[in-house]
């Protein structure tokens, strides 16, 4: 299984499967209510590697995100368009939409040991652009 993360607004930012090593798709309703709640919300979190770049190469997206990461409420880019796939043998097995997704929580991790850093990126959608989060998925992809 593999994981594409797309993110658009002054800069595309991608994230591809050797980076990323977890995605995990949340629907946040208050805890406290006994039906429904209109009070609706959903977050995406992604984990994964920090890839150095080699012989020239481009450095994975992650520097991109850490400096969105620091775009204060104030400015609209601090909103970009997510789109992250969930690929298993050539079928996208989820493909998740924020029109208006922004980063609730950024962390890097770096060790002597191990060689290569880690990073957990945890983004939400705008509430008053809910009905704009689209779930897709169960077709073939074609890259």
């Amino acid at each position: 299984m593999g994981f594409k993360l797309k993110i658009e607004g002054l800069e595309t930012i991608d994230l591809g499967v050797k980076s990323i090593e977890t995605v995990k798709f949340i629907t946040d309703t208050p805890k406290d209510s006994n039906a429904r709640s209109t009070d609706l919300g959903t977050s995406v979190i992604v984990t994964g590697k920090v890839l150095a770049a080699v012989n020239g190469e481009e450095a994975d997206g992650t520097m991109k995100i850490a400096t969105w990461s620091l775009v204060p409420a104030e400015k609209a880019d601090c909103y970009r368009r997510l789109t992250i796939e969930t690929i298993a043998a050539d079928q996208i097995v989820r493909k998740v939409t924020f029109p208006n997704a922004f980063v609730v929580d950024y962390t890097e991790t770096f060790g002597d040991v191990e060689g290569v850093g880690t990073f957990y990126l945890h983004m939400k959608q705008k509430k008053d652009k809910m009905p704009d989060v689209k779930v897709e998925g169960g077709y073939e992809a074609n890259y």
